[in-house]
């Protein structure tokens, strides 16, 4: 009796400190425009994640929850996971991704996990200023491109509670440029527009012990200030709360080899209002699952949608939004587990 009482009274902490959150989150509507740089490191190559609009704080998965809070991949069940994703972004953006994490010891020392991500951003025509009647004149094709490479661990402290950090070097190539230099101006000098910064991200995962109800917290990009000429700039730092309830729970009699996972995130980024983003995903028999997502403040991107396939330790997942102005975005992830 005394048990339940304290679970009771826990829950209704819980649930009182996310309302509380999220309305000073959605009360503080400030501008933002331009104030961050390294914006690949806010667009995932995770078919799943894709698929639920990002609403993944509360998502207990393998090694891709170092994209959305490390902290997710505290409980995973095999001795490896393995993620290979590629994502056909925007204007032919392409984004590849890698994730490994690995479980020593059924977890009792924590999930050690590795991520790395590159961004080739296609062909840009580089330009100079020039004393021509245009103003310019055409230099060499830039071939501009991004990396990310890091390193998470996670660890369940109770049977409830759950965090993980991950430390990652983000660098940024965006080719090179040509300068006037000497007093007439009549010398020239190549400048190379490379940046290497260092970003940390780190969450935590509570289960309520409320049927499947569980609320998550992450931090992503934390990092100091870098600048490539003048002006300093940040990465795209976001403070996201969210949570995760089996809708199954509901229905007795209906769950065991079916779920019906509802996820919902409440976003503070640096750089964009405040949005929330909801996901939807059945699961049947632990073989195919169907997904579909909701961004409720987006300037071009709404709903998602994607399935997944998995059998034998192997998993094929497929995620397709449409993108306003833009192309369609589609993205697939193979994953591997043991």
């Amino acid at each position: 009796m005394i048990q339940t009482r304290n679970r009771k009274k826990q829950i209704r902490y819980g649930i009182a400190l996310i309302i509380f959150i999220t309305i000073s989150i959605l009360q503080a509507g400030d501008v933002k425009l331009a104030q961050t740089g390294f914006q690949f490191l806010s667009v995932g190559s995770d078919a799943r994640g894709c698929a639920l609009a990002n609403a993944m704080t509360t998502r207990e998965f393998g090694s891709g929850a170092l994209q959305y809070n490390p902290a997710g991949m505290a409980r995973m069940k095999q001795m490896l996971d393995l993620t290979i994703s590629q994502n056909n972004w925007i204007d032919n953006i392409k984004y590849n991704g890698f994730s490994l994490a690995v479980s020593p010891s059924g977890g009792r020392y924590g999930v050690v996990g590795l991520s790395f991500m590159t961004v080739d951003y296609g062909e840009v025509q580089g330009t100079m200023v020039w004393g021509n009647d245009q103003g310019f004149i055409d230099t060499e094709m830039l071939h501009p491109g991004a990396f990310s490479g890091g390193l998470g661990y996670a660890k369940t402290l109770t049977d409830k509670f759950a965090v993980g950090g991950h430390v990652k070097v983000a660098s940024q190539q965006l080719g090179n440029n040509l300068i006037l230099t000497g007093e007439g101006g009549d010398s020239l000098k190549v400048k190379e527009n490379v940046l290497v910064t260092t970003a940390y991200d780190f969450g935590t995962i509570y289960r309520t012990g409320f049927k499947s109800l569980a609320f998550g917290m992450s931090v992503n990009n934390f990092s100091r200030e870098i600048k490539y000429e003048q002006e300093n700039f940040e990465l795209p730092l976001t403070f996201k709360i969210g949570l995760c309830f089996d809708l199954m729970d509901l229905m007795p009699g209906q769950g065991g080899s079916q779920d019906l996972l509802l996820s919902v995130d409440v976003l503070h980024p640096r750089d964009y209002p405040e949005q929330m983003n909801i996901g939807l995903e059945y699961r049947l028999k632990e073989l195919l699952t169907v997904r579909c997502g909701y961004m409720v403040v987006s300037d071009e991107q709404n709903v998602s949608f994607g399935f997944g396939l998995q059998k034998y330790g192997l998993g094929i997942d497929y995620a397709y939004a449409p993108f306003g102005v833009f192309d369609n975005v589609q993205m697939f992830t193979l994953r591997f587990g043991l």
